[in-house]
């Protein structure tokens, strides 16, 4: 299922109506936990729309049972971050810059709310968003509020693109490449701004030299 979630379709034959706790646990677990960023999200939802649109699945129980496990996926993350948080402040460690833990904490009060929600249409970026959020004490209701906007625009966007587009001719034959180009389409940019910051420090520190 997760190396080939295209093949869903034996998954809704074996299990039936169990499916929807299967495809539940696979994105609560994807937003709650930080050591599952390896679970399909993206490419799962967009080839559950699909299997929707043929008869398979409720799409609005689909829906709705998706964004609650995206809601309380995160929710658990950020709560976890939360927990973690704490402890880092009170350690003093030469290992843990609280001065860099109270930028974190203001940025994410400015600018955090545009960070949960991006962060759902980002694979891996999407599972460590919240963690962070809970590490750098943005507020709850603040992050709450952004949480669920952003559950709602990614299961819909994804969910509702597989529903309309997913057993288009040419489409329907393809699930498994699109979900792999859609994939890559989203960690391409990450890859790249990471080596972009790398490029720059090394830069800055030959110049200092």
């Amino acid at each position: 299922m997760i190396m080939h979630p295209e093949q869903l379709d034996v998954l809704i034959s074996q299990y039936g109506v169990y499916i929807y706790l299967i495809l539940f646990l696979i994105v609560f677990g994807e937003t709650g936990f930080v050591v599952l960023p390896f679970l399909p999200g993206d490419s799962l939802l967009f080839i559950a729309g699909a299997f929707a649109a043929s008869g398979a699945m409720n799409v609005w129980i689909l829906m709705a049972l998706l964004i609650s496990a995206a809601v309380l996926g995160n929710t658990l993350n950020y709560w976890i971050g939360s927990v973690v948080g704490h402890r880092i402040y009170d350690v003093d460690s030469r290992w843990i810059s609280r001065e860099a833990l109270m930028k974190t904490h203001s940025f994410y009060e400015k600018h955090g709310g545009k960070t949960i929600v991006l962060a759902r249409f980002v694979p891996l970026v999407r599972t460590f968003a919240p963690f962070v959020a809970g590490v750098s004490e943005m507020s709850w209701s603040r992050f709450q509020q952004y949480n669920i906007l952003g559950a709602v625009l990614w299961v819909v966007a994804f969910v509702g693109g597989g529903y309309l587009f997913g057993n288009v001719p040419g489409v329907k034959e393809h699930l498994g490449l699109i979900a792999l180009v859609g994939l890559s389409a989203a960690i391409v940019p990450v890859v790249g701004g990471v080596l972009w910051s790398f490029v720059k420090k090394t830069k800055a520190k030959k110049a200092t030299l």
